[in-house]
């Protein structure tokens, strides 16, 4: 359990998350938070951290993984072959294009902090 810290925990004893780590979080989802909302999520997340401490007690050998706790079918059409949508039906909500390209906010070569 090499990067346990990271995540709040060591071995299976969770602990509350600092506001640095919440703050350190928001900041890699580019969320801006008040200090209420980082005291408020560190308990939270904190929360959320200490029941997957004890789901991970658990003695699950011989349990099969699965995806869904019942048999679910995929109920989507079959593909059929139809005309290509054109560049400006594909742009026409776009907040920004510049056919035939949609433009989004720069995030690349931005510190990352790590």
């Amino acid at each position: 359990m090499a990067n346990a810290r990271a995540y709040g925990t060591i071995g299976t004893v969770a602990q509350k998350l600092s506001h640095d780590e919440v703050r350190h979080v928001a900041r890699l989802s580019r969320l801006q938070l008040t200090d209420e909302q980082i005291e408020q999520f560190s308990d939270q997340l904190s929360a959320i951290l200490e029941y997957i401490s004890k789901l991970n007690e658990l003695n699950v050998d011989g349990v099969e993984p699965m995806a869904h706790a019942i048999d679910v079918t995929n109920v989507m059409r079959a593909d059929e072959v139809a005309e290509p949508m054109s560049v400006d039906l594909a742009l026409a909500n776009a907040p920004a294009s510049s056919p035939p390209f949609f433009k989004v906010p720069k995030i690349l070569g931005e510190d990352s902090g790590a």
